[in-house]
């Protein structure tokens, strides 16, 4: 049983397509899941509470209580509780509530007092699928790092075709199990994954960085983790807490003691992944005391740090991975097509500051990923977790190609 112990959470909505979700309670609890039912008012006209917890074997939660006992049914026990939310069949009405933080009833409390990775799959006609304001709302929703599963195309319940019907049962379930016990495509191997920024001292109170919040890197760390690898964590200065699974954190501050610690564990890595924004300048020398201001000019004295990923190539020893990121503001395609070149890397995942939601701090990023066999793939905007599975797949097909040329 492959979900054996998991725990599912299904949110649904008041949406026709709430017919398929018995049959997806069915197929996970075959697979040994744990499920349990929250249903909008408006959803048991469509499915019956009686047939849901028939087949989920729990009761089903409608209202936050019961009117006549006081019994509460309480929200943040039902977030605590599921190791993944799915809220599927999502109306309209509930997607405008997720992304504006309406939590009028008890899906929706659940739903902000969630912690764990939580999914949703819209199913309305056609037109509302298609409206503005329906796309806003699915892409505001995406910020906050929960997973769309996409509607297909095909026949709706209008009698019109076109976007909007609801995934089938059956693809929900591999969705899910791919996610909660994704393949060990990395089993065996060693990845060094570099984050963050690095911090250059001007005196004891400044310093020269950068935005970097490390979520890129980090989001990498944890998906490499995920998929069965033994991950060396390199981070600058970030409040990030460190992802689980087998992943040994290394903090470091400035570029040389980031150059210090990739030199020192490049070489047992299979793979090394370089999101850190490393500054490409440091001050001379830093003041041992705090600079006064004055009414006159400062002027610093800089110098090229060392460039890491270069070094790390001259050293790459056979079948070694190494994918550097490069974050343009112009000419970015040109650019990283250089950057592959000159830095000898494998891959190169170029972002650019001109993709509104994109970039530093965000949790959404838009990359394009180039490789030395020539392959581009530009994607669209998604959460920073979906990038690194991305990016962790680019690694494995390019993987697969150095080994067959």
């Amino acid at each position: 049983m492959a979900l054996k112990g998991r725990r599912i959470l299904i949110g649904i909505t008041g949406s026709i397509a709430a017919y398929k979700i018995p049959l997806l309670i069915r197929l996970l609890k075959k697979s040994g899941a744990e499920v349990k039912v929250i249903m909008t008012e408006s959803a048991t006209n469509f499915v019956t509470p009686l047939t849901l917890s028939t087949l989920a074997e729990s009761p089903v939660f409608i209202d936050p209580f019961d009117k006549r006992t006081g019994s509460w049914n309480s929200h943040i026990e039902l977030g605590n509780w599921a190791d993944l939310f799915l809220i599927a069949p999502v109306s309209a009405n509930t997607l405008a509530k997720m992304a504006s933080g309406i939590a009028d009833n008890l899906l929706m409390t659940t739903f902000l007092a969630a912690r764990c990775p939580v999914f949703f799959a819209p199913a309305m006609d056609l037109d509302m699928y298609r409206h503005p304001t329906t796309q806003r709302n699915i892409k505001i929703i995406r910020t906050f790092g929960h997973r769309l599963i996409e509607p297909k195309e095909g026949e709706l319940a209008s009698g019109l075709c076109g976007a909007g019907r609801m995934e089938e049962p059956e693809e929900m379930m591999k969705i899910i199990s791919a996610f909660l016990e994704p393949h060990q495509d990395f089993s065996g191997k060693n990845v060094l994954v570099t984050a963050g920024p690095t911090y250059e001292n001007i005196d004891p109170v400044r310093f020269i960085g950068n935005y970097s919040s490390g979520k890129m890197g980090f989001a990498i760390a944890e998906v490499m983790a995920q998929k069965g690898a033994t991950v060396k964590l390199i981070a600058g200065p970030v409040h990030l807490p460190t992802p689980q699974g087998a992943i040994q954190r290394i903090d470091v501050q400035s570029a040389r003691e980031m150059y210090a610690a990739c030199t020192t564990n490049a070489a047992e890595a299979d793979i090394i992944v370089m999101a850190a924004a490393v500054a490409d300048y440091q001050p001379k020398t830093a003041s041992e005391k705090k600079i006064k201001k004055t009414s006159h000019s400062l002027s610093i004295d800089l110098e090229p740090t060392h460039d890491i990923i270069s070094k790390l190539s001259e050293n790459k020893k056979p079948g070694q991975v190494i994918v550097g990121f490069a974050l343009e503001t112009d000419n970015e395609l040109a650019n990283a097509r250089i950057k592959l070149q000159n830095k000898k890397a494998d891959i190169i995942v170029l972002n650019s500051l001109n993709e509104p939601g994109a970039g530093f701090q965000s949790d959404t990023n838009k990359v394009t990923i180039l490789d030395r066999k020539g392959n581009v793939k530009d994607f669209g905007l998604k959460p920073k977790t979906e990038v690194a599975s991305d990016i962790a797949d680019h690694i494995l097909t390019f993987s697969g190609q150095a080994e067959q040329k």
